[in-house]
């Protein structure tokens, strides 16, 4: 089984989602290949078998980037086992850490062409420490607007892995 997980990620939560994934796929004898959103447009998606696809939020948007290649390619990815995740600090919130209930997941399925066969979300990372002085404002901003971590001396993991571990799974076993 050859399996492609593509990342767009700003941080790195997401590649280090898509890092977990790939080993959990490994662990189930496929041969991945971790690539970025990038990358991907220089393979032959008609190549692989799965494809999984793993995209952040930054200031309530994923990447334009990431619906022109979803929709460029949506009528290959929709021949393949598939999935996409969007990784989001609003997912920390229990009732916005679904498919069915986080906004950016219901803003990605509504902008797609591609409707993708397995959903997730993820509640994403806070690192202020790495940030510049424009996103460490505005993040902060946004966090006390939403009543998150605003103390600009921490990092704030929100992904839950044993979420992660499951999805990863469940898409192995496809």
């Amino acid at each position: 089984m050859q399996t492609l997980i593509i990342y767009s990620t700003i941080d790195g939560q997401t590649l280090a989602i898509c890092q977990k994934m790939k080993t959990i796929a490994e662990q189930a004898g496929e041969q991945v290949s971790l690539v970025t959103l990038e990358q991907a447009d220089a393979l032959s998606l008609a190549d692989f078998d799965k494809v999984l696809i793993g995209a952040s939020i930054r200031y309530g948007k994923h990447r334009p980037e990431l619906y022109q290649f979803v929709n460029r390619h949506h009528a290959v990815l929709d021949t393949k086992i598939n999935g996409f995740f969007t990784v989001n600090v609003v997912a920390r919130k229990p009732l916005k850490n679904t498919p069915e209930t986080n906004p950016y997941m219901q803003k990605f399925l509504q902008l797609s062409l591609w409707q993708p066969q397995q959903l997730e979300v993820f509640a994403g990372k806070i690192d202020y420490p790495k940030y510049g002085f424009f996103d460490r404002t505005m993040i902060r901003f946004i966090m006390w607007m939403t009543k998150g971590p605003t103390d600009i001396t921490g990092t704030f993991e929100f992904t839950d892995w044993e979420k992660v571990d499951a999805f990863g799974n469940r898409f192995s076993q496809h």
